[in-house]
């Protein structure tokens, strides 16, 4: 189908058309969404709260955890079927928290504010990356996490998940 142009003729029958239109004004009155408070804990609240799941990690209590092979523990409650589901990768981490270059004291408190994080938001596999460096938080990073009564149980991760220079946790959720 061919393009119709427009022809002088067409323009200016337009023009005649349109003599003495003038633009509306606008009379409409466009209202706001109303703003919707939402309760959010203050900042003092989190971290009395991150605080609170740091208190489990002691560096002074050792657990019993394998010094050979790799890496994995188990809460006496948790079945066996579930650490290995972990190691095999059947469990895929919701969460990743990577401690690369922090002290041993920012790292306690990042796994601390990860758990609140997973408890707050339901999320029941972490992987947390501690890398190979010194081997200070390879060999920390279990011992902690062995302390705290949220973690079911982990393990050396998956390869597609760092291999031996990360963990992968399964954390105890209450029922709700």
């Amino acid at each position: 189908m061919p393009k119709k142009t427009a022809t002088d003729a067409d323009l200016a029958l337009f023009k005649d058309a349109l003599n003495g239109v003038r633009p509306l004004e606008q009379d409409k009155i466009r209202l706001q969404p109303p703003r919707i408070k939402q309760k959010r804990p203050n900042e003092g609240q989190i971290n009395q709260r991150i605080s609170q799941q740091s208190y489990y990690f002691s560096d002074e209590y050792s657990p019993l955890l394998p010094e050979d092979g790799p890496m994995v523990w188990r809460a006496a409650e948790t079945e066996p079927n579930e650490l290995k589901k972990l190691r095999k990768g059947q469990y895929a981490p919701e969460l990743f928290l990577d401690l690369h270059g922090l002290t041993q004291q920012q790292a306690k408190q990042e796994i601390a504010a990860l758990l609140y994080a997973c408890l707050k938001q339901r999320v029941s596999v972490v992987c947390i990356m501690h890398g190979h460096g010194q081997n200070i938080l390879k060999k920390r990073v279990p011992q902690w996490l062995a302390q705290h009564p949220d973690i079911a149980c982990f393990s050396q991760a998956p390869r597609q998940w760092g291999g031996n220079s990360a963990l992968l946790a399964l954390i105890n959720l209450p029922r709700n």
